[in-house]
């Protein structure tokens, strides 16, 4: 893996869910939670009831409202919040994120959570994991009315969080999320290797040096 270069980087934006989060809790919501409730609401088998959700969900997916519990709730006629609330003990960190949160911080860092997730699911998070004082800024795109992975997203959070592009370091899952950052200015990237937990990791790709554990770039800031 190539080494960062730790003294070229005065900021760190993380990625929520996939990222500092295990993904599993995500995943499992939206792909057997959601669709088997959806399922005993309309008497729909299993299999109608992913099928059909699977469905929704790709016609939005890349927007805001694939992200937005608000247009979820109303799409489905069901209470997405309360229903979060319910499976929230699967809400989980990624291995070594809070060490590394707190490394770069302690070595002069601006750590910056940047999330599609909505505002309600971010408080959730927040809330159960105990983590939102270890970052410097918390951000939902909601407030910027774009996805992370939409045409000038990056110049808009430029607006609310002080930083300089080429001098910061953005960790993602996505790649139509690190795809539009790069297009937009931002100077240094990493994707992660294994944003679920109970599944594989993904595929090998080149585009972006990909991490599997945080362990492995805090060596070269505790070095800095």
């Amino acid at each position: 893996m190539t080494a960062l270069n730790w003294a070229q980087i005065d900021t760190v934006l993380f990625d929520m869910d996939g990222t500092v989060l295990d993904l599993h809790f995500d995943n499992y919501f939206w792909e057997e939670f959601v669709p088997a409730r959806y399922g005993e609401m309309n008497r729909l088998t299993p299999t109608q009831a992913s099928a059909f959700l699977m469905s929704r969900y790709a016609s939005v997916k890349g927007t805001l409202d694939w992200y937005c519990m608000d247009f979820w709730s109303d799409s489905l006629a069901m209470d997405i919040k309360a229903l979060k609330h319910e499976v929230r003990h699967k809400i989980a960190l990624r291995p070594n994120a809070l060490p590394f949160v707190q490394q770069l911080r302690q070595n002069g860092k601006q750590v910056v959570l940047v999330t599609n997730a909505h505002p309600h699911s971010l408080e959730l998070k927040m809330q159960h994991t105990g983590i939102a004082e270890h970052f410097d800024h918390r951000i939902s795109s909601h407030s910027l009315q774009l996805a992370k992975e939409n045409i000038g997203f990056w110049p808009a959070l430029r607006a609310e969080v002080e930083h300089d592009p080429q001098r910061t370091l953005l960790i993602d899952d996505s790649l139509p999320v690190l795809r539009r950052a790069q297009a937009e200015g931002i100077g240094h990237l990493r994707a992660i290797a294994r944003p679920d937990s109970q599944r594989l990791a993904l595929a090998k790709q080149e585009e972006f040096i990909q991490i599997d554990d945080f362990a492995e770039i805090m060596k070269g800031l505790a070095k800095q």
